[in-house]
């Protein structure tokens, strides 16, 4: 009997079958995503060979603007956030497809029994681009400049709960106002690249310790880059140099791509691939994303402090076609809780709430509602949300639930709308972690709990789950969390979008990194060139 998954892959290395085509077939018989994503990246690479050095790449992206600084504190855009990786480092980096940390500039770490102390050990033996050796002390200087609110860096968020930073020796030590097992997945955080001397004095000098050094940048225009041959590590920066030119214009990328002037570019419009698929010189790059469309209720404003009606407009959601008809396929379906499996420790087991119009009506009926029911929405709320509106109010008539859909101004949706009226459609751009995730928006105390859901023992599982180290046990506890957020909680979420990039076919070892665009910045020190 042939074994299904060796045929899967033998098809990948012959070049029949592209990832979407394998991760969904993969996932079919019985696969995680990540497992999946993992082995078609082995069996892609397989197929393109051994990584070739030299080459001049050429990318054009999206979201670069004059306003652009390249000190990694104020990173805001998808252009500084490539280019931060490729002259810099972190600490930590996470597994491209597990989500799980692995060592970076911090070789390895522990941490104490409750999570709340945790030691780095640095590595040696590596140059800044200016011929410096990196010390602890850059590294504790990093952290300090970012811990500082007057740096306004990107990261000061994920880093309040430090209570000192400090050198033990060659080794880091970071202390907490209490337990965090997801401390060394936080400091994987794009804006926390290490600088000579913590970049206090030289924040935009883009000296840093990765595979390229900057070359030339005129914001919001372009960058070029030159291979630092000094790079600690053999495992990436493969061409000999980079240019990325700032392309803003969703038309000029794809014009750009199709004749061959750029090897890359990024968000590529689910409605533009049909006609990119057409030239034979490029290839679709479709990566699992956690950013997820949503229609969220105030579990706490009537009528939606009824349970019973929250089920009912949940089982009155048709996934499945809001998938293919807003997002063009490009995306998974949701199950009502913001987690999906590019997260580390994703809950499995959990049965998938499907389009049930009779359960819809049951619910309905039992909630005692009479009437229909406001849903607000808005162009910017996500792309296609007026029309994924209207089809989820097709889906709920089937259920004999009338929606009202009510069309609200761009200008002001974000101020008068989202968090402040009480069923709406808003968009969630995912986090690094599940404890970031649920901290930011399920929380009772949290400032963008949208869902208005507030559950003591919710809060009491998730600070539990912080810090426990265990990590069996943390899975489970996200579990729980997962279920109460999906039977009692106030949020629809009927999909995940995927990112969806495009190169030349000439651009090889692309990592589809699990969760991440753009392979988590790291797009131009993993591909090599061919031809």
């Amino acid at each position: 009997m042939t074994d299904p998954l060796k045929h899967l892959t033998d098809r990948v290395k012959s070049h029949g079958l592209n990832r979407r085509e394998f991760i969904a077939s993969s996932m079919a018989a019985g696969m995680t995503l990540a497992a999946a994503s993992s082995l078609y990246s082995k069996a892609a690479k397989a197929a393109e060979g051994e990584p070739k050095r030299g080459g001049h790449l050429k990318l054009g992206l999206q979201g670069g603007s004059a306003t652009d600084i390249i000190d990694p504190a104020k990173s805001q855009s998808q252009f500084t956030f490539v280019m931060g990786r490729n002259w810099g480092d972190t600490l930590v980096e996470s597994h491209p497809h597990d989500g799980t940390a692995v060592p970076a500039l911090a070789e390895s770490w522990e941490s104490s029994a409750d999570a709340s102390t945790w030691t780095f050990k640095i590595r040696k033996g590596v140059q800044f681009h200016n011929g410096k050796e990196l010390t602890i002390d850059d590294v504790v200087k990093t952290l300090h400049r970012h811990t500082d609110e007057k740096s306004e860096s990107g990261a000061l968020g994920i880093l309040k709960s430090i209570t000192e930073i400090k050198a033990d020796g060659d080794k880091l030590v970071v202390s907490l106002t209490e337990g965090n097992a997801d401390l060394p997945l936080l400091l994987t955080d794009y804006h926390l690249v290490i600088q000579p001397s913590g970049g206090v004095d030289e924040p935009n000098s883009a000296i840093g310790t990765g595979p390229y050094k900057l070359k030339t940048y005129d914001a919001g225009v372009r960058a070029t880059f030159e291979k630092n041959e000094n790079d600690w590590r053999s495992d990436r920066g493969y061409v000999d140099s980079i240019e990325m030119i700032v392309m803003n214009d969703a038309t000029a990328r794809v014009a750009a791509l199709s004749s061959g002037q750029v090897h890359y570019i990024n968000r590529v419009d689910p409605k533009t691939v049909s006609l990119l698929k057409r030239a034979p010189t490029v290839d679709i790059l479709q990566t699992s994303g956690r950013g997820h469309y949503v229609f969220i209720m105030h579990c706490d404003t009537a009528p939606f402090d009824n349970n019973d009606l929250r089920l009912a407009l949940k089982y009155a959601m048709d996934r499945e076609t809001m998938v293919q008809k807003i997002l063009g396929g490009y995306g998974k379906v949701g199950n009502d809780f913001p987690i999906n499996e590019t997260y580390a420790l994703f809950p499995e087991g959990i049965e998938q709430r499907t389009y049930d119009p009779d359960k819809a009506k049951f619910h309905y009926k039992k909630s005692g509602h009479d009437g229909s029911v406001l849903l607000r929405t808005s162009d910017v709320a996500f792309p296609g949300a007026v029309d994924a509106a209207v089809l989820y109010q097709e889906s709920a008539k089937k259920a004999g639930i009338n929606i009202e859909v009510k069309r609200e101004p761009g200008d002001g949706y974000w101020s008068n709308v989202w968090n402040v009226q009480p069923f709406s459609t808003s968009y969630w751009g995912g986090r690094p972690t599940q404890d970031q995730m649920y901290s930011t928006a399920y929380l009772s105390t949290a400032d963008w709990n949208d869902t208005r859901f507030k559950r003591e023992d919710f809060d009491k599982l998730l600070l539990s789950a912080r810090a426990e180290l265990d990590q069996a046990k943390r899975k489970e506890m996200y579990r729980d969390m997962a279920m109460m957020v999906r039977d009692e909680g106030g949020l629809i979420l009927p999909m995940f979008n995927d990112f969806v990039n495009a190169s030349n076919k000439k651009l090889k070892g692309y990592v589809h990194d699990i969760g991440n665009d753009m392979s988590n910045g790291y797009v131009a020190t993993r591909v090599w060139l061919e031809g």
